[in-house]
């Protein structure tokens, strides 16, 4: 392909099309992934509770479910995020989406947060690990220090936020801070 179509293709190849909302119906869910199946999105992100259902009608298509752990706080225990982790996993969810516990961050305990997302890297095994940060509350050197404890636990991609937080959600340069501290050890 070559011109405007190419573009949209390898855009297109670089979208996870999502939804997180709680009140999201199987309808939503089914649109979504005939969507992503039209689109030619490389993955659908949807709750846990509807990864066999995007497994299903998704089946085929080449478009990758992921599904997501401790959201949107990320403050849950580390065992129940792998465990999470490990249910989607086996339901068919090639990627997991967790948020990090900024609580234990803050706390300044650099272990506790390596050992939440080393926690959810060993549940999901070969699968793609995506760790969301958060980062419209935490300042520049939390951002980075995040980022770096992410990779560190074996994090493929650095998210910056669920899109949840009343705080707001992504900047650039939030953005420039993960890339400046994890360089080109992992995905943003």
């Amino acid at each position: 392909m070559t011109g405007e179509s190419g573009n949209a293709s390898a855009l297109a190849a670089r979208i996870e099309h999502t939804t997180l909302r709680a009140e999201a119906t199987a309808a939503d869910i089914r649109r979504l992934c005939a969507e992503a199946r039209e689109h030619r999105f490389v993955a659908v992100c949807v709750n846990p509770v509807r990864v066999r259902l995007a497994v299903a009608e998704l089946a085929g298509s080449g478009v990758r479910v992921c599904s997501v752990v401790g959201f949107p706080l990320g403050a849950s225990l580390p065992e129940v995020k792998a465990e999470e982790a490990r249910r989607a996993r086996d339901e068919g969810a090639g990627e997991i989406d967790m948020v990090m516990n900024i609580g234990v961050l803050r706390d300044g305990d650099p272990a506790a947060v390596r050992d939440d997302v080393a926690s959810v890297r060993h549940a999901v095994g070969g699968g793609i690990l995506k760790v969301i940060l958060e980062t419209a509350i935490l300042g520049p050197r939390e951002i980075e220090l995040a980022s770096v404890l992410a990779v560190e636990a074996g994090a493929d991609f650095v998210k910056t936020s669920t899109g949840f937080n009343a705080a707001g959600g992504a900047q650039v340069e939030h953005v420039r801070l993960i890339r400046r501290a994890i360089g080109e050890r992992a995905g943003i």
